[in-house]
């Protein structure tokens, strides 16, 4: 499966990544490589536990256009 990932820096250099297509999956890294490797775990791990409990693996995500 593919999933789109958010990698954002924090105030501490951290660098976060998360799946909005699985709510509450988040990892972090002290690199974006490392962040993108941990999140990719982190996503096999919620897909998992969604799974043997019985929910709904991913929610809907949908791109919109905004004018600034």
């Amino acid at each position: 499966m593919k999933f789109t990932i958010v990698i954002t820096r924090d105030e501490d250099g951290i660098y976060v990544a998360e799946c909005p297509a699985i709510p509450g999956c988040v990892s972090q890294g002290k690199t974006e490589e490392e962040a993108q490797a941990n999140i990719q775990d982190a996503i096999r791990q919620c897909l998992e536990v969604r799974a043997e409990m019985g929910m709904p693996l991913t929610v809907t995500t949908r791109q919109v256009e905004v004018a600034v």
